[in-house]
């Protein structure tokens, strides 16, 4: 746990290199996700075999084992940028590769942008500087609107049925892994896993006006490796887009995510593996 700026409490796991450290990767979730996300993958990226490297996976506030802000108007990029800073302070990280999904992704671009030093390499999972208006409108249509189940059972066939056509061959035994991934629990049943008032966030907006365009933040990452992932189900990031980016990016590299959607679970070992390698391959820990 760690304080930010204005003093709520926020959380986040290290997974410590298991042995000489190549440098250190911070993993940033998505809008209603968490750091559970990324444990997986931050397993493999710590172990000897594949990295070793110092992960740290964090909560935004609201999320996960976070605090609620009792101000919800306070769950922008920029405040979680803002408590990203912090982190790195509090750890005294001077310079990191980020893994950032979908709004964590945003949160890198910013970070780039403000504080360009911090950001040694990027991988951008399935966000880029133009987000999908029909993506968008689906998000808004379940934020804060999602029941909290009876049991893990009943939560492992919600998150299914709202999500098999983005994760078609997703099994149920994995939906349950990643049900307690995205919900809390309490008593050894689920609860929310992120404050509702995020949903708030989406009242004073014009969903159909979509978001505006990220191409200068997107230019801050110019200076940096990049590997951008996109599901090939995405309703968030298009493959228009995409290819836009491979071309402003002077080293951009990108894959697609077989039948997978918004956003890649990072669960598979192709997809980890090229994680590492592209980690690797960035050498960015003797570029800090």
């Amino acid at each position: 746990m760690f304080s930010a700026h204005d003093g709520l409490r926020l959380y986040g796991r290290h997974y410590p290199a298991m042995g000489r450290s190549e440098g250190t990767v911070v993993c940033l979730a998505g809008l209603t996700r968490n750091s559970k996300d990324f444990h997986l993958l931050a397993g493999a990226l710590s172990a000897y075999g594949i990295g070793p490297f110092d992960v740290y996976c964090l909560d935004f506030r609201g999320r996960g084992r976070s605090a609620h802000d009792p101000d919800w108007s306070n769950y922008t990029p920029y405040i979680d940028m803002l408590d990203t800073i912090d982190f790195l302070t509090v750890e005294g990280i001077h310079s990191a590769a980020f893994v950032g999904t979908s709004r964590g992704g945003i949160v890198t671009m910013l970070l780039a942008a403000f504080r360009p030093a911090a950001v040694a390499a990027a991988v951008l999972n399935d966000i880029g500087p133009v987000i999908e208006t029909q993506g968008l409108a689906r998000i808004t249509g379940y934020v804060g609107l999602t029941p909290v189940p009876e049991d893990w059972d009943e939560a492992a066939r919600l998150i299914r049925d709202m999500n098999r056509g983005f994760f078609p061959y997703v099994s149920d035994e994995d939906w349950l892994e990643i049900a307690r991934q995205w919900f809390g629990e309490r008593d050894g049943r689920p609860t929310a896993g992120y404050d509702p008032n995020l949903a708030k966030l989406f009242s004073t907006a014009d969903v159909a006006q979509g978001v505006p365009p990220m191409w200068n933040q997107f230019a801050a990452l110019n200076r940096v490796p990049a590997l951008a992932i996109r599901g090939a189900l995405s309703d968030i990031l298009s493959d228009e887009t995409l290819k836009e980016m491979t071309e402003r990016h002077p080293m951009l590299a990108a894959i697609t995510v077989e039948e997978e959607g918004h956003a890649p679970l990072l669960r598979d070992n192709q997809t980890i593996e090229t994680i590492a390698d592209f980690l690797h391959g960035a050498d960015f820990a003797r570029a800090i």
